[in-house]
């Protein structure tokens, strides 16, 4: 099994200027528009956005975006940290929030039968994850920047000997077939997406039932034990806890914090109650916990 990079053979897609659209990150066909399109409406207008970096510079022009679909975490691959240093830096709240099984499938030509292919392009992570797959197959692997833009590459040339490696979207736009469905290796493969809208057009969420936070303590000997205390005693639920280093100190570390709660009000409580002990605390969003959908 052979493998090696493509270079410069994809064309990058132009970035419409559409003050209605939501940024993701990748281009049409992508996991981030398979996401956008379960939490904003299947007729969702989406801004591709070659980086992350790029996704939230435009989520925060008003006259580029109405939001933005951002991943942050999966299953397998686990937290995106660079992810949440740019969300700590941009003026965006997290209003929503999208759990997307992934279900990677090879794409063809109209066609084309597995013996036919020779190559197989796709996103590295993606190859990784199809690993059992593609070794069972005598194809040469070409990476690619994106997973849909595989797809969009195999459509393009016609060729019955290359595959992409995509998501069923990717086929449906591309009019490719789904030769093989589900070939990732792990089939509990599910990555969490923010949904982020400007601060200042932010409204408060009917029935928000969940907060994502971030905070600093003086690292004293015991301090995290008492703001877990705190949080516990209140009755949230501490769904997920990252640290992070605190740039430009000594080995000490800040904490991202998700928080699932019954009633908003043990939230506020629970706040009154860690600002005692916590600096530089930030509130990402307060909104409704995501449920598990099909990529």
């Amino acid at each position: 099994m052979n493998k090696t990079k493509e270079k410069n053979t994809i064309p990058k897609s132009s970035l419409p200027q559409q003050a209605n659209g939501i940024c993701i990150q990748g281009y049409e066909g992508s996991f981030h528009q398979v996401a956008a399109r379960h939490f904003f409406g299947k007729n969702v207008e989406v801004i591709p956005c070659a980086s992350f970096r790029q996704l939230i510079k435009l989520a925060l022009d008003a006259n580029s975006s109405k939001a933005a679909v951002m991943a942050i975490e999966n299953s397998i691959a686990g937290s995106i940290l660079p992810n949440y240093n740019l969300l700590q830096k941009a003026n965006l709240k997290v209003v929503g929030e999208v759990y997307l099984s992934i279900s990677q499938n090879l794409l063809v030509n109209k066609g084309v039968g597995l013996s036919d292919i020779k190559e197989v392009h796709s996103h590295p992570m993606a190859i990784l994850q199809c690993l059992d797959f593609l070794e069972s197959h005598p194809y040469k692997l070409i990476e690619t920047e994106d997973t849909a833009l595989s797809a969009k590459y195999v459509h393009q040339h016609k060729s019955k000997h290359i595959a992409a490696i995509a998501s069923k979207l990717a086929a449906e736009l591309f009019n490719l077939e789904i030769l093989a469905p589900d070939i990732q290796t792990q089939k509990n493969n599910i990555t969490r997406f923010l949904i982020l809208q400007r601060t200042k057009e932010a409204r408060p969420i009917i029935g928000a039932n969940k907060a994502s936070i971030y905070f600093q303590t003086n690292h004293s000997k015991g301090i995290l034990a008492k703001v877990l205390t705190e949080v516990a005693k209140t009755g949230i639920n501490l769904s997920k806890l990252q640290s992070m280093p605190i740039p430009g100190s000594h080995f000490k570390y800040g904490f991202y914090a998700d928080m699932e709660f019954d009633q908003l009000k043990q939230f506020d409580s629970m706040m009154n109650k860690i600002e005692l002990l916590t600096n530089n605390v930030k509130v990402f969003g307060i909104y409704k916990k995501g449920k598990l959908v099909k990529g």
